[in-house]
């Protein structure tokens, strides 16, 4: 992460913003719009840095207890924290959900079949 980052971090203070310009530098490029920043991007500048370290760390908790002076029920913790905040991932879908698309995957049921299992178009 650069200090610039650091610093619209510190200076939003974790309020919701827009990026309204974007521009590509090699390029020359400018584009305006309204642009949503990435969910790791709306994290605040704590939980980014936590987050690089667990990836610097591949995951290795003792590493994180190490690092942050912190046990391991509060890596975990902390973990759990910024996963509710990142929850556009549905990690363990539903095993009936499975089931229903390995068997359309596999052409067993029909597309209708399949959303009428799901709940969805009959």
């Amino acid at each position: 992460m650069t200090q610039e980052w650091f610093e619209l971090i510190k200076f939003t203070d974790n309020q919701d913003f827009v990026i309204e310009k974007v521009r590509l530098k090699e390029k020359n490029i400018t584009i305006e719009g309204e642009f949503e920043l990435p969910p790791l991007s709306r994290l605040s500048n704590n939980d980014q840095i936590f987050i690089i370290a667990f990836l610097k760390t591949h995951g290795n908790i003792r590493d994180m207890e190490k690092l942050f002076g912190i046990s391991y029920p509060s890596v975990k913790n902390r973990l759990n924290k910024i996963s509710k905040q990142l929850e556009f991932v549905e990690v363990n879908p539903p095993t009936e959900k499975n089931e229903v698309l390995e068997q359309l995957y596999k052409d067993e049921i029909t597309v209708e079949q399949a959303l009428k299992k799901l709940g969805g178009k009959k």
